[in-house]
């Protein structure tokens, strides 16, 4: 099994969905000027590549191929996003609607499908350091990061954040459907056999129910340069 050089800086950003995990990390990746590895994107382009492909989310031998071979690219934007392109379509909004949201999850407690990410995921760290933004990248694929942080929130806050997020897009957006799905992904992420949610034990905890993006990271930022990593 592979492993990244130990010599690359890698802050470690886990918690559940909704906890504020992508927006730290872009900020944080962009502060640091660091690489930024968003995991769940994996997870989720695994996802739409199998409805693209005619893939049952229960085959798992064929998800486990799709897996080793997705044929995708992130691309850097001027306005400090990243550009998605999967099979040389770009799905940088599509991967994050609720649908690709849930089937990622289902395909994320597949053990032969994490496998297959795993080295993929490793060789985004390079100098002069990665901010890896997932639910495992503590514990499993980057157990030795220089910074652990795991982000948590009520699953109350998480959905309203959400619900903020999808109105303007998806005006039928139910508040109560949106909080059953958060409880539902967080008992399949915790409960998964394989690679479960849960905070790294050298970790530092932040519950964000009622912190402000900028507290959160500037907890973040004290963290890092407590660790010589600014």
């Amino acid at each position: 099994m592979s492993t990244h050089n130990n010599d690359t800086a890698v802050i470690a950003v886990d918690g559940p969905s909704g906890s504020g995990k992508g927006t730290i990390c872009r900020l944080l990746a962009r502060e640091l000027n660091w690489h930024l590895l968003d995991s769940g994107a994996l997870y989720r382009l695994t996802a739409l590549a199998a409805r693209h492909h005619g893939v049952e989310l229960d085959d798992v031998e064929a998800l486990e191929v799709l897996a080793a071979h997705l044929d995708v690219s992130f691309k850097p934007q001027e306005d400090g996003e990243t550009q998605v392109v999967l099979e040389g379509e770009e799905v940088t909004h599509t991967i994050r609607n609720e649908r690709v949201g849930k089937d990622a999850s289902v395909v994320a407690a597949l053990g032969p499908v994490r496998d297959a990410l795993l080295s993929r995921q490793r060789d985004f760290a390079h100098a002069p350091g990665l901010v890896a933004d997932g639910r495992d990248m503590g514990t499993v694929v980057f157990p030795e990061a220089k910074l652990k942080i795991y982000l948590d929130a009520s699953a109350e806050e998480r959905a309203q954040r959400r619900y903020k997020q999808l109105i303007s897009k998806e005006p039928g957006a139910s508040l109560d459907d949106i909080l059953s799905d958060i409880k539902a992904r967080d008992d399949r992420d915790m409960n998964r056999a394989v690679a479960p949610l849960k905070p790294a034990p050298d970790a530092v905890r932040l519950d964000t129910t009622s912190m402000s993006i900028e507290d959160v990271l500037q907890s973040v930022l004290d963290e890092a340069r407590h660790r010589g990593l600014r």
